[in-house]
């Protein structure tokens, strides 16, 4: 860990031009959160060592069992040294850790060793600094001596030696997840964000060794040329948003609340008209705001995880291929709601009711831009925790709806419920009060649906309510099926999303296509936002683009435009459904339809290609990519 440490500090120095303006604050920041990453790093790479060790034998303290032990010790942690002493060079060239792409892009070298020769002389003191480290690396390890057994009495040895080994797993396990907690995900890269005052700080925050194994088995997003100019591409399909109304800046709040695995099948609003027999929805107070609100039928979800949701929602990022947060593109620079209101003045807030860093949405929230962020550390009542994921809903929505209270106007904050997340408990008060249905979630959307109607209760009494544009939708529709209707590719991504505004003369119910990335563009769309930016989703107020939504599922593309789902694998379309008419999905029409499909499909390809090609050369802003000797300038 020390010579981790050292290692952080070197990656600093070697490159601190790319690190202007840093202070001893943000450094120390820096210093104690790649605590985390580098423990994580130490214990992947020792497992075998740490293995070794721990077996509750008495061979393990022969001489030639130690030598073994010894040499396993100083390959492992060299080679993880080199690894990371090499990015101090390497990393002028990437402007990011190096991830297991690497080995893509050198796949097809044909003069490695040459190569390998000219970065040697080039960079000679990168490697004179490895093996200084490298050296003073060996002498503290021959310093260790072991010696034993201690316990000379067999039962006593192995009872210890048994008892030792399973503490040392459980600390072992807590030390490469980055936490003990039930609600604590692995930690992966975009974990560093929590870290980083600005997101290139992301670098210094992480290590090499961490970042390649964390990107071993992640799918690559890659680049793809299915159209030959970009002003082709354009034409079909841009990310790119330049405002044309000229009406002034509305300067209202704007209040997301994300519920957690709410499925469009709990909502009765959305299944009138669906069909279904003997249907029962548990959501009576969201039905009732759907009948005051802009409203789509079909309202998609762009993933099917909590982490998808983040990227989707605030920053018009969906999920292709593998989740935005856990690519190798996490650190890319991104805009966001929170990043382009706060050009405006607007003062930004995240409220997650769980342990600060759960699932990893501190660390997406502070890569953001977002001010603040709230958690069950801010909320400092324990009394409130549900023992498994956080504080009850109806508690933190009212803890919500007081600090909002106390923000200065206009602000613009999102909140994330935990409640309805399994095992689906409810507070002992509520027992008897919400009886749910045939499955376990059931009674906790009631309870949480109960606990949104009192926070608009209490929000409603305040000064700013009527002076805000609520945004209601979900991280991503539960597994938990009950009417077969929703057992369906476009079921899979059924969930409520609708725009409120107290006051509004709003009471729409269209039966068009909405979806989580265009969330961040109609916000800014309704508040005449005049500058142009970023984002993947469309503006739901602009009459003049045509409704549409994309997500991935089961290694295939989908597109929704108009009455039909595509599905395309990378090369073929290989469905086309008339979702609306054919809801079970019975009939592919792919070989039927050619001009749907042609259609579909070049706007699609068009999609991927903006949103991979982006990804990969970080331009998802318009800053462009960021400058280094292999990069293209906008």
């Amino acid at each position: 860990m020390g010579f981790y440490t050292i290692c952080r500090i070197s990656f600093y120095l070697f490159n601190i031009s790319f690190f202007p303006d840093m202070t001893w604050g943000r450094m120390s920041t820096i210093m104690l959160g790649g605590l985390k990453f580098d423990l994580s790093a130490v214990l992947y790479l020792n497992s075998l060592f740490i293995l070794l060790t721990i077996l509750p034998l008495t061979i393990k303290y022969h001489p030639t069992y130690q030598k073994v032990l010894h040499y396993i010790f100083i390959v492992t942690n060299g080679i993880g040294l080199a690894i990371n002493i090499a990015d101090n060079v390497y990393y002028r060239y990437t402007l990011r850790r190096t991830t297991i792409t690497v080995l893509s892009q050198f796949e097809n070298e044909q003069n490695f060793g040459a190569l390998f020769f000219s970065f040697l002389v080039d960079y000679w003191y990168g490697f004179a600094f490895f093996f200084l480290i490298l050296y003073l690396f060996i002498k503290c390890a021959k310093q260790i001596k072991v010696s034993g057994p201690q316990f000379k009495n067999k039962l006593t040895f192995y009872g210890s030696a048994v008892a030792l080994m399973l503490i040392i797993i459980y600390l072992f396990i807590g030390g490469v997840r980055g936490g003990f907690r039930h609600s604590t995900r692995p930690i992966t890269i975009s974990n560093a964000a929590e870290y980083a005052t600005i997101p290139k700080d992301i670098n210094l925050v992480l290590n090499t060794p961490f970042a390649l194994m964390r990107t071993a088995k992640a799918n690559v997003i890659e680049k793809v040329d299915y159209f030959s100019s970009e002003e082709a591409l354009a034409e079909v399909y841009t990310p790119l948003h330049v405002p044309t109304d000229t009406a002034e800046f509305k300067y209202d709040n704007v209040v997301i609340i994300i519920l957690e695995s709410f499925s469009k099948e709990f909502v009765g609003a959305y299944n009138k008209n669906m069909g279904i027999e003997n249907y029962k929805g548990y959501s009576p107070y969201i039905d009732s705001l759907i009948g005051k609100s802009l409203t789509y039928q079909y309202s998609l979800s762009n993933g099917r995880k909590s982490i998808d949701a983040m990227p989707s929602v605030i920053c018009s990022i969906p999920s292709i291929e593998v989740p935005y947060v856990l690519s190798h593109y996490s650190g890319n620079k991104v805009n966001s709601l929170a990043s382009l209101l706060k050009e405006k003045g607007y003062s930004t807030s995240f409220f997650h009711g769980a342990p600060n860093g759960s699932m990893g949405l501190q660390a997406f929230a502070n890569l953001s831009g977002f001010d603040k962020y709230y958690g069950m550390t801010e909320y400092d009542n324990d009394d409130d925790f549900d023992g498994i994921w956080g504080i009850w809903d109806e508690e933190f929505l009212q803890y919500f709806a007081n600090t909002l209270n106390t923000f200065k106007e206009p602000f613009y904050s999102t909140l994330f419920t935990v409640t309805s997340h399994p095992p689906h408990i409810l507070p002992e008060e509520y027992k008897d009060t919400f009886k749910g249905g045939p499955l376990p979630i059931h009674k906790t959307i009631e309870y949480t649906d109960y606990s949104v109607k009192r926070f608009m209760e209490t929000a409603s009494k305040m000064p700013w309510f009527k002076n805000t544009l609520f945004v209601f939708t979900a991280d991503h529709a539960t597994a938990a099926i009950h009417y077969q209707l929703y057992n369906s590719s476009w079921g899979y991504y059924s969930i409520p999303l609708f725009f409120y505004k107290p006051g509004s003369d709003w009471s729409s119910f269209s039966d068009g296509i909405v979806q989580q990335i265009d969330i961040m563009p109609s916000v800014l769309g309704y508040l005449n936002y005049d500058k142009p930016y970023m984002a993947y989703g469309r503006n739901i107020f602009d009459p003049s683009v045509e409704p549409y939504a994309f997500n991935y599922a089961d290694n295939v593309y989908q597109a929704f435009i108009g009455n039909y789902l595509l599905q395309f694998d990378g090369k073929k379309s290989v469905a086309l459904y008339d979702f609306k008419n054919d809801k079970g999905l019975k009939t592919n029409l792919v070989n039927d339809r050619l001009d749907i499909v042609t259609a579909m499909e070049t706007k699609l390809k068009a999609f991927i290609q903006q949103y991979n090609n982006r990804m990969v050369d970080d331009n998802l802003t318009l800053e462009g990519p960021q400058s280094g000797p292999n990069r293209v300038g906008k």
